[in-house]
């Protein structure tokens, strides 16, 4: 008798723990600000179950009620949200490792936080090092980085069309690409070639080549990056290679933690 009603509690524990997560990526799917009712309707609960998974984790601080009445991702998600961050370059770093051994330059890994790209992991090369702009917890603006445009170029052109909105595209460097048409033909230009490059733009005399991780939970991408006399166009045609298999390793070690 006891044995089914210990097993009924961890069911009903599990369920719960289920529905929490489902809200909390429903708010994140939703730019995290959301109704009570837009979620109930996104995850088919219904409103009490809502209401009651909604208090629990604004009393926990990963959920807050706005003014508006709408409910907003917390602040104590940080701290999980950056722990995961450097737990993403941790799985990675075997695979990074691997590729600036063979390629004899630094390697990075970055993924989209909201509007703008964030380096983390890195791999320095032990040979031909130099101190550049990407250090684990870097941001840039995505369109003047070469993990950052090939992001986007894996994004529908209307999602590219909203981020550039919000941002803005600022020059970092006289080299940055400044007007949207321009980086959009670009983009069509990565998706057809399958990779990125940043000729200069995040950091003058700095050139990087860049992939997408396929398939990734989280939007990844892993780049080679180096002084421009060492990366010339042989070098990077070499390059993207190993980049790619790298990449297409580095998603499938991240989909056997997820």
């Amino acid at each position: 008798m006891s044995t089914d009603t210990g097993r009924e509690r961890r069911t009903g524990g599990v369920q719960s723990l289920e529905r929490a997560f489902a809200v909390l990526e429903a708010m994140a799917d939703a730019g995290g600000a959301v109704t009570l009712s837009q979620l109930a309707t996104e995850t088919d609960l219904p409103l009490p179950t809502i209401h009651r998974l909604v208090r629990t984790l604004v009393d926990l601080g990963y959920v807050r009620q706005e003014a508006s009445r709408q409910y907003i991702l917390g602040p104590r998600l940080i701290r999980l949200g950056e722990t995961s961050s450097r737990m993403l370059g941790r799985w990675a770093r075997p695979q990074m490792e691997r590729l600036a051994h063979d390629l004899g330059e630094s390697v990075n890994l970055a993924l989209l936080d909201g509007d703008q790209v964030v380096y983390v992991g890195q791999v320095m090369a032990s040979r031909n090092s130099m101190r550049m702009f990407t250090e684990v917890g870097r941001r840039a603006l995505p369109h003047s980085t070469g993990v950052g445009k090939a992001l986007m170029a894996q994004m529908p052109e209307a999602d590219v069309h909203a981020l550039l909105a919000r941002t803005g595209m600022p020059a970092a460097t006289p080299h940055t690409l400044t007007d949207e048409p321009t980086l959009l033909a670009e983009l069509a230009t990565i998706r057809e070639r399958g990779y990125a490059l940043d000729e200069g733009e995040q950091e003058v005399g700095v050139r990087c080549v860049a992939v997408a991780v396929p398939s990734s939970m989280q939007p990844l991408a892993l780049s080679v990056s180096g002084p421009l006399p060492r990366m010339g166009d042989d070098v990077v045609e070499a390059a993207v290679g190993p980049l790619t298999d790298a990449a297409a390793r580095i998603a499938d070690e991240i989909s056997r933690w997820g």
